[in-house]
Parts: structure tokens; sequence; C-alpha cells
């Protein structure tokens, strides 16, 4: 990202708050659900708005600067305030990604329907596409502390996603560090998503 803003500011300008923005609104997707299935902890904790100060966190935001990737505060909810625990944690969990997947469409919308002429514009707004696309895709990675791992665990026999349940919180965290760590220059996270983003940016663009 800094090396875009060397090379072509008026990109940077677009790219660097459009990322941000990606991930303020996969955070408040979350705070949202959890309210509207009856959780008051995100709106008690002031995660209930789209201001981006509610929502990055600061080593995520210079994660951003360097690599073009970072992450937001994740937002806390008390699952005994649920109706469904289980089924509803899910849900809470699925309204991140499946909001970067709605961004992502809006804009593919603006790119296709052409209401942006300027080739710069239209460069970024590809680009931003993908963006939501990845953060979309990687937080459906069913890993620990990932969103995929709450999905399917919502999914799973409650023996079988209770072992699951625990193996995560054990060692979840380091499986995710070796998915992301590129072994001789792609990562595993990146040759196990890049089909399923190329197909669903091709469905886009």
């Amino acid at each position: 990202m800094l090396s875009i803003l060397f090379s072509n500011p008026i990109v940077f300008l677009i790219l660097f708050p459009g990322l941000l923005l990606a991930i303020t609104i996969h955070e408040f997707a979350h705070a949202w659900a959890a309210d509207h299935l009856g959780d008051p902890t995100p709106r008690a904790q002031d995660r209930l708005t789209l201001d981006p100060r509610a929502h990055l966190d600061p080593m995520g935001t210079i994660a951003i600067l360097i690599t073009r990737f970072g992450w937001g505060k994740p937002v806390q909810f008390d699952p005994y305030n649920l109706k469904d625990p289980v089924r509803d944690t899910a849900l809470i969990a699925l309204a991140g990604p499946m909001s970067n997947l709605v961004m992502a469409t809006i804009l593919s919308l603006v790119i296709n329907f052409n209401i942006v002429p300027w080739e710069w514009v239209q460069f970024s707004l590809v680009q931003l596409v993908i963006i939501n696309v990845v953060l979309a895709i990687f937080n459906l990675i069913p890993v620990h502390p990932l969103d995929g791992s709450k999905i399917l665990t919502a999914l799973l026999p409650q023996e079988t996603a209770y072992n699951y349940e625990m193996a995560m919180e054990r060692y979840g965290t380091f499986l995710l560090i070796f998915l992301i760590v590129p072994w001789g220059g792609v990562s595993p996270a990146s040759q196990l998503i890049s089909p399923i983003i190329d197909i669903v940016v091709r469905m886009l663009i």
C-alpha cells in the first residue's frame, strides 16, 4: 500500500480509505447482527456505528499500510443473550463476510454500468472489489478466530462441534499463522482461496 502512495497518490487516496471502510463495514455488520438477534453488548460498547474509529485496530491499520491486508477490532457479544446461541452465533459470524460481498457487488455495478468514466477510478474500484472479495472469502476459512470457524461449528453435530471448538481454541491461532505465512513464496491460505476469489471476481466484473 505504501508503494502505491508514492507511485500513484490519487489511487492511494481511494484504495486506503476503501480498505478501511471494508473492515469497518465488516465489523459493523457483526455488531448489527448481534444487536438484532437480542444481544445489547455491541451497542453498549459503541460498536453499532459506521465510525471507523470504533472498529479499527491500530496494529491492523498499520498492517494495511505495509501489506495491503489488515484487521479490525473483533466485535464482542454474549451468546447467553441469544435465543439460539449456536445458530445465532453463526449468523453473526456470517454477517461480516456477507457485508463485504454486498459491498463488492455494489462496486461492481458502478464499474459495469460505467457510472464513473475515469480510467484511474475504474482501476481503483476494481481493486476495491477484489479487496472486499478477499476479505469475505478469507474470513470464511474455518479456522479460529476467523468467522468460518463459528459457522462450521453451527453446522457440525453437537459432540463433533464441541471437540472442533476445543481444538480450534487450542491450536487455531497456530494453524492460522501456518496458513498465512508464505512457504516458497505462496501461502497455503492463498492457494486454498485464490480459485474461489477468481470465480467470484469474474462473476462480478
